[in-house]
């Protein structure tokens, strides 16, 4: 009687939810008619829809909802499968349990929604109760409870305050040149964000590649929602009590970067355009007259003939492989502009070779699309298509067959006069074929990717991409800048908002274009500030537009060039730092440059508009950006202590402070008990520094590590083992330091380290391994010539040690 009753119940349901959904423009999921439980997942009925909700990892289960069968499984982003995870699925009347050992769902059935929990039975994200799952014609969305004082940070490349609560974003990439400071979509698109509440934070990665749209509280205030114009509502939701492990979560999905080559950390100068040849050395011979460390110099479209990709203008770079190697005798490496356009030019042996092999996107008829770009009309690899990947990769061959080291991913949204691409092109899809609305957002991603994998194919070394689009996952193929942004101290500090969220999404080499792009030129305070803080930014190049007056350092007057040079030398000091720092994010996906929400979640203070841009570089280093009209900063310390970088004076952490600056200075503060590596200052990375490694300890309460880390800096030697690595860490309860026994076959460039001990004072003595040493106090400076002691102001009180680079465990006590 009671399976009599349970059944007309269900079927009245139904048949109710039947009338009200062909009534109703607004298409609810509606209540679950059926289930099928397997070992760590439910696929689910609704009169509406099909859904599978299962344990992907123990923190991170993902849901999937169509209205039609769901298809077979399939994602650009995520390259992780699904682990074996212990789970429990439990059901009643009402509700389904799906339960790991850190994170619980809960399935409400009547109507379909979902409560997420972590293991104390607290609520971390709900949908919201009448709205839940719907669609309108083809765009679905999940509409979210948003919890009393709700944050919400990420999403990559977007424009806003780093708390996004209040806005609403749009994922569609797109050219927008000297965007606003409140512009939005921008060029990429990185559906991924965090949600922050009552001591809880989680994510959720919408994995879909039609244009998504976001809103964090925007025009109302009862829910959050995500959701996409078209395709399955396909999400990943992301539980831990850390937010770095949420990133390392995602990443672990998405994937990580590969390491880098050395050379593309140093600085780079570009140009729209440099040319001819003779331009280009005279730009790299000024360089090193000047003494401004560079190891890039980037070729915009005017190198090559009617920007006809795949060519040089022979008039103004007669001989490119000769160029390319006197560059390189001088310590520059070469990357070039790479737009996806082909000219259709019948004749030129690219576009043919494209015909022949069918590498091009067409119109649903099968005619090719032409689209207006710099050379005229084009036509598109089909980068959705393995043989249009293929022929992309046997053309990229082209570059470092003329000595080129970098490829530089333009217009790649994709751009073309009008800004209206039909949407009835369609792409390969791998064989199951999508239409431009479906495609567009993956398109940048995945000529990265190829030109990626040609680069490689063609030399086997590590190709340095950049990118000017992209999707979920670019960090496994490419570097990211912001695109044109503008010469304005508005545009400098929003830059930097973008890097941290890009940070927050799982991109790591990041950076934006140091002066500005467009928009006029800046003035001499607005560069050198600009220079100063690009010392800190993961990719650091200075890009100028046509028509604007050039923009190498030394055109903004000599006390501009005093006061940034020393930021530049910094930067190449820090090399180990940073390159440690890449190797960390090949490792867990966190970022080089870090919002201070990352370690200060809960933390009010670091979303305040008046700090929210400060960041840190790496784990250790704390920057706090100053615009150029301004000779004062106001700095928020987090938890912790703060040594000045340049006096070793201290802060507290939990205060906030205004300090007195001249264009000399940056604010820029290490946190106490960090460990620091850097070496003597080189002109290019190409060029090796001296022999000593100089280690800096900084007194603190707290324990820490730091991994240290070198190989060869340009092959994949290092994934066959062949690395340096050594963990250093400080205990300030045993008052040590201890440098493990180094893992791996490479070895090291450095053959004696030099320990600078910061805020040591009291210190009588120093053992290593049991034996004294001497040890001196002197002066440190950071900005200046550190080689000998120098007294001033920006040099500190330190206490020196040197020894010999042992391959033995090495123990300091102090």
């Amino acid at each position: 009687m009671k399976s009599a009753v349970k059944f007309f119940f269900v079927l009245t349901i139904l048949l109710v939810t039947i009338k009200t959904n062909a009534q109703n423009p607004v298409k609810e999921i509606g209540v679950i008619t059926s289930t099928i439980v397997s070992t760590q997942s439910i696929d689910i009925t609704t009169p509406s829809a099909f859904a599978s909700v299962i344990a992907y990892s123990p923190n991170i289960i993902r849901v999937r909802v169509d209205k039609q069968k769901l298809k077979p499984d399939f994602s650009y982003a995520v390259i992780a499968p699904p682990q074996t995870v212990k789970t429990t699925i439990t059901q009643n009347d009402s509700s389904i349990i799906l339960q790991t050992d850190s994170l619980k769902a809960e399935i409400k059935k009547n109507p379909f929604s979902i409560i997420f929990y972590n293991k104390e039975g607290k609520i971390i994200s709900q949908d919201e109760q009448g709205l839940n799952i719907s669609w309108v014609g083809e765009e679905v969305s999940d509409y979210k409870k948003m919890q009393d004082d709700e944050r919400f940070i990420g999403l990559g490349e977007k424009t806003g305050n780093l708390d996004r609560r209040g806005s609403g974003y749009t994922n569609w990439n797109s050219d927008v040149p000297g965007y606003s400071a409140s512009q939005d979509p921008l060029y990429s698109s990185i559906p991924f964000y965090i949600g922050i509440h009552h001591n809880l934070n989680y994510g959720i990665f919408l994995d879909n590649t039609f244009q998504t749209d976001f809103n964090f509280g925007a025009s109302n205030d009862r829910f959050s929602s995500f959701g996409a114009r078209g395709g399955e509502l396909n999400y990943y939701f992301i539980y831990h009590t850390k937010l770095s492990d949420i990133i390392s979560s995602y990443t672990s999905l998405t994937g990580r970067m590969k390491m880098p080559p050395m050379w593309s950390l140093g600085y780079q100068q570009c140009r729209w355009s440099y040319y001819p040849d003779t331009e280009v050395i005279r730009i790299a011979q000024t360089m090193r007259e000047k003494k401004i460390p560079c190891d890039g110099i980037t070729l915009d479209i005017h190198y090559m003939d009617k920007y006809q990709l795949f060519t040089w203008d022979k008039n103004r770079f007669s001989d490119p492989v000769s160029l390319t190697g006197n560059l390189k005798s001088l310590g520059f490496r070469t990357t070039v502009i790479v737009d996806p356009g082909i000219k259709v030019a019948p004749g030129a042996p690219a576009f043919e070779r494209g015909l022949q092999q069918d590498a091009y996107v067409k119109y649903v008829d099968g005619k090719y699309y032409s689209g207006q770009v710099w050379p005229g009309w084009c036509y598109f690899t089909d980068f959705t298509s393995e043989k249009g990947r293929a022929f992309w990769r046997k053309e990229v061959k082209f570059f470092p067959d003329n000595g080129v080291s970098g490829i530089w991913n333009d217009m790649n949204e994709i751009a073309t006069w009008g800004q209206k691409m039909p949407n009835n092109i369609i792409f390969d899809f791998e064989g199951r074929k999508a239409s431009h609305l479906e495609a567009r957002n993956v398109y940048g991603f995945l000529m990265a990717r190829s030109s990626n994998e040609g680069y490689k194919e063609a030399t086997n070394k590590r190709p340095f991409v950049l990118s000017r689009a992209g999707y979920a996952g670019l960090q496994r193929y490419s570097a990211i800048w912001t695109g044109d942004n503008v010469a304005s101290d508005e545009h400098m500090i929003l830059g930097v908002r973008l890097l941290n969220s890009l940070g927050l999404s799982g991109v790591s080499f990041t950076g934006m274009d140091v002066g500005g792009y467009t928009g006029g030129s800046a003035s001499p305070e607005l560069f050198t500030r600009w220079m100063q803080l690009g010392a800190f930014f993961p990719y650091y190049r200075n890009h100028k537009e046509y028509n604007n007056r050039s923009s190498e350092p030394w055109t903004y007057g000599e006390e501009a060039i005093a006061n940034l040079r020393p930021f530049v030398n910094l930067r190449y000091k820090l090399l180990p730092y940073l390159y440690a720092a890449f190797y960390e994010s090949t490792q867990d996906g966190l970022p080089v440059i870090r919002s201070l929400a990352i370690e200060n979640t809960f933390d009010a203070n670091v979303y305040d508009k008046t700090y929210q841009n400060q960041f840190c570089f790496g784990n250790a280093l704390m920057v706090a950006p100053v615009v150029s009209t301004k000779d004062f900063a106001k700095i928020y310390f987090p938890k912790s202590s703060w040594y000045d970088l340049f006096n070793d004076s201290v802060e507290q952490g939990g205060k906030e402070k205004i300090i007195q600056l001249s264009m000399k200075e940056l604010p820029v503060y290490v946190k106490e008990s960090s460990i620091i590596p850097t070496q003597s200052l080189v002109q290019s990375t190409a060029y090796s520094p001296s022999d000593t490694l100089i280690i800096h300890v900084y007194k603190g309460n707290q324990s820490n590590n730091f991994i240290y880390y070198e190989d060869d800096g340009e092959s994949f030697e290092y994934e066959k083992g062949n690395y340096y690595k050594r963990n250093i860490s400080y205990d300030p309860s045993q008052k040590s330091i201890v440098i493990d026994k180094p893992e791996g076959s490479f070895t090291s460039k450095f053959k004696s380290i030099q320990l600078v001990f910061h805020g040591f004072t009291g210190v009588e003595k120093l053992r290593i391994d049991d034996q004294r040493v001497a040890f001196k106090r002197a002066q440190y400076s950071f900005l200046t010539d550190n080689s000998t002691a120098i007294a001033g102001e920006h040099s500190c009180n330190v206490l020196i040690a040197v020894f010999k680079n042992a391959n033995n465990k090495i123990v300091i006590k102090y």
